[in-house]
């Protein structure tokens, strides 16, 4: 069957929207360099036009299948199962379109999850999913890369999801604060190199516009993510 590479003419003209073919996609993301970082399940990879999600989907179900392959029992696993998602980025510009590509990476982290647990015997838990959608929801954004803003003109606003042996601690950060900290961030599309996406980011000091913009979330197990508990005020 072939695939649907553009919605509609109107789309091209206004927004120059052409959807990637999934073969395409596969030979993209079969290249040595980016199949190292896959096997990564904590290297960052952002998609700046991310469209209903063609690579991102692709790049969930290779590294949950890292993730399981990592996985001695479910414990572990329902931790690298996450570790893998809060590693995917992506900023689209049609409203339309973020709906579907977040849509589409919590049926595909569900659907993959829910296969690969049963693999310990054990049934999913409704924990990890709950914080799926939260990372998902996070880390896709609808707005502007090149403008680093959202649709109304604010900063986009991504999450790095750092590792606290088994917990983790969130932390939120301007867009364009994470470019300035770090230099040009790879993509998935057109690079030879995927740096992180959040290198340099403990280096922040009190002198720079690019510190947290908010409190940071507190230190909490993977599985608790969906609880959003902020760390309180000393």
């Amino acid at each position: 069957m072939n695939e649907k590479i553009i919605k509609s003419a109107d789309r091209v003209k206004s927004n120059g929207e052409v959807f990637t073919p999934n073969r395409i996609v596969k030979l993209m993301l079969a290249q040595p360099e980016i199949q190292a970082k896959i096997h990564d399940l904590s290297a960052t990879f952002l998609e700046p036009s991310a469209g209903e999600g063609a690579f991102l989907v692709e790049l969930l179900k290779q590294k949950m299948a890292v993730a399981l392959s990592k996985s001695a029992s479910a414990v572990t696993y329902n931790r690298n199962c996450l570790i893998a998602l809060s590693s995917l980025y992506g900023i689209e510009y049609l409203e339309d379109n973020v709906e579907m590509l977040v849509m589409n990476m919590i049926t595909t982290f569900n659907q993959s999850y829910v296969q690969d647990i049963a693999n310990f015997d054990k049934k999913p838990n409704q924990r990890v999913l709950e914080s799926a959608k939260v990372i998902i929801r996070a880390n896709m954004k609808q707005g502007d890369t090149l403008k680093h803003t959202t649709s109304d003109g604010s900063p986009i606003i991504f999450s790095e999801w750092s590792s606290r042996g088994r917990m983790v601690q969130r932390t939120e950060y301007t867009f364009e604060s994470i470019l300035a900290q770090s230099g040009p961030t790879g993509t998935v599309q057109n690079a030879s190199e995927q740096l992180d996406l959040f290198a340099g980011t403990d280096e922040f000091d009190d002198t720079s516009k690019s510190k947290p913009t908010k409190p940071r979330y507190a230190i909490c197990n993977w599985v608790d993510i969906y609880k959003q508990e902020l760390e309180s005020e000393s």
